[in-house]
């Protein structure tokens, strides 16, 4: 394949050094147009460049690549040299990737080479993800959602103390959960509870999501059996204390039971986790989930570990429970990276259920990430590789590669120094905030986290979802006046988007991150 990469003068060098370090079997030849900036390309300076490098006004190349930051339209030119030209990458450091793919795909003339194989490699990995799940026989299923067998491991999210909440804030709650991606939704008990808020929280669950399978989560037998009645499809949990009991109803309605050790096993809670699981076989229960029961770190986090593995080794078959919430609420380090190593351990276990709450404020986010992170366990299976470039992935912090930084060599900036001076800007000031404003229609969220700015004096209200357009609305009001108020606004307001896109509080004048000091 014969392909010509049309760039500027300041992107030569680098162009032609990720074209020799890629090291690849393609004959790719670099094309300086009669400009600085390559993302400045036109037809003009394409065409022009051509007529100055080569004789024949067709082309014999099979790809001409211009910058992924053209703007313009370069239809015309490409059926005049009778070659398709197309967006290359937005950065010349991911030339490399860009052209490893570039006999295999067709790239587009309206979407950046990088972002576009992207999307692809995404498009890929979900429909592979379908495939996989589709093919694979499950040990059961719950409401269609299939559990063990080799399927994706399912997210149960827990609704912490959903017997204290009113239907509106289940459903809430319930809403959020499915939308980040959880496959079962867990009822949780409060310590005290009656069977009737047992029963009221179930059916205002059901009543929202009746496709969406169900547990109620409790020891407590009398719980256990309201949950039962209105029609949960798993129960949490279950051992020698309630067994008895619960049996009868769960075998009768064929629901689902998490089977976990007797408290008093200490060290014994695998020998305990079996012979629950043999009883619960012999009251009729069909659909048993074993849980050996995972500790928090500082609570015996590697032996518990070690009661999953050898738990494997002698049952391959029974479905697994594994309680990351356990560790992540009790751990004072950001969730996604926790979340994502325990998912990993866990489809080394062939765990089949993974189960959190979003009890704390730093555990937000779990479900989604637990979700992402079972989806990534999978291909990374199927693929007999390590969970890396798959299509997707948990970078929210950190970048796959770092982008190359300026040098500075013979220039003399300007040192940057802050201005002491504050002038009140004649046409008022803001206040600024994150607000949440209510959905409406069919499939769209309760509520939404927007940017608030409130202008004072004429009491003007702005809510937008970006700092560019809150920024651009204020300006089209003619609502400030000074260039430094603007540039405070400006980073404000891009504080203010980047709290609600990590999911964090935002407070006006204050760091979004406190470094720590040593």
């Amino acid at each position: 394949m014969k392909i010509l990469l049309a760039t500027g003068r300041k992107a030569e060098g680098m162009v032609k050094d990720e074209v020799r370090t890629a090291n690849l079997a393609l004959d790719c030849e670099v094309l300086i147009q009669d400009l600085d900036i390559a993302a400045f390309s036109t037809p003009k300076s394409l065409r022009k460049a051509l007529e100055k490098y080569f004789i024949s006004k067709k082309s014999d190349y099979d790809l001409i690549l211009v910058s992924g930051l053209c703007k313009s339209d370069f239809s015309g030119l490409e059926k005049e040299i009778a070659a398709p030209i197309r967006l290359g990458p937005r950065h010349a450091y991911d030339l490399g990737e860009v052209l490893k793919s570039a006999e295999g795909v067709e790239f587009s003339s309206l979407i950046p080479a990088d972002l576009f194989l992207a999307e692809k490699r995404r498009e890929t990995a979900k429909k592979l993800l379908f495939e996989l799940e589709s093919s694979v026989k499950e040990t059961f299923s719950l409401k269609g959602v299939k559990i063990g067998g080799g399927t994706r491991m399912k997210v149960c999210a827990e609704l912490v103390d959903a017997t204290l909440m009113n239907g509106e804030e289940i459903q809430r709650k319930m809403d959020y959960f499915l939308k980040s991606g959880a496959d079962i939704i867990d009822i949780g008990v409060h310590v005290g509870a009656k069977p009737g808020e047992v029963e009221e929280a179930v059916k205002a669950a059901s009543s929202f999501a009746p496709d969406i399978p169900l547990s109620v989560d409790s020891l407590d037998a009398e719980l256990i059996l309201a949950g039962i009645e209105t029609g949960v499809d798993m129960v949490l949990s279950v051992n020698k204390e309630n067994l008895s009991e619960v049996s009868g109803a769960i075998a009768e309605n064929d629901i689902a039971a998490v089977v976990i050790p007797d408290f008093d096993a200490s060290n014994k809670k695998n020998e305990s986790l079996v012979a629950n699981i043999k009883m619960a076989k012999e009251h009729d229960i069909k659909r048993i989930i074993a849980d050996p029961v995972l500790n928090a770190i500082g609570y015996g986090i590697a032996e518990s570990l070690y009661n999953y593995y050898l738990f494997r080794l002698q049952d391959t078959r029974t479905p697994l429970f594994f309680g990351v919430g356990n560790v992540t609420e009790l751990m004072d380090a950001d969730s996604v990276g926790i979340n994502a190593t325990l998912a990993g351990i866990a489809s080394e276990l062939n765990v089949d259920i993974l189960f959190t709450p979003e009890y704390s404020d730093k555990a937000v986010g779990s479900v989604k990430e637990l979700r992402v992170a079972s989806e990534m366990m999978m291909l990374s299976k199927a693929r007999k590789s390590a969970p890396k470039d798959l299509g997707f992935d948990l970078l929210m912090l950190k970048e796959k590669r770092r982008k190359p930084v300026l040098k500075l060599h013979d220039e003399e900036p300007i040192v940057a120094k802050k201005d002491g001076k504050w002038r009140l800007d004649p046409k008022g000031c803001f206040r600024i905030g994150i607000c949440e404003v209510e959905g409406e229609g069919e499939g769209k969220s309760k509520s939404d986290r927007k940017i608030y700015v409130k202008h004072s004096p004429t009491g003007k209200w702005v809510v937008g979802g970006s700092a560019n357009e809150v920024m651009d609305t204020i300006l089209r009001l003619d609502l400030v006046s000074l260039f430094e108020h603007a540039s405070y606004l400006g980073r404000e307001l891009t504080k203010a988007e980047l709290a609600i896109r990590l999911n964090r509080n935002y407070e006006q004048d204050e760091d979004l991150f406190i470094t720590q000091k040593e």
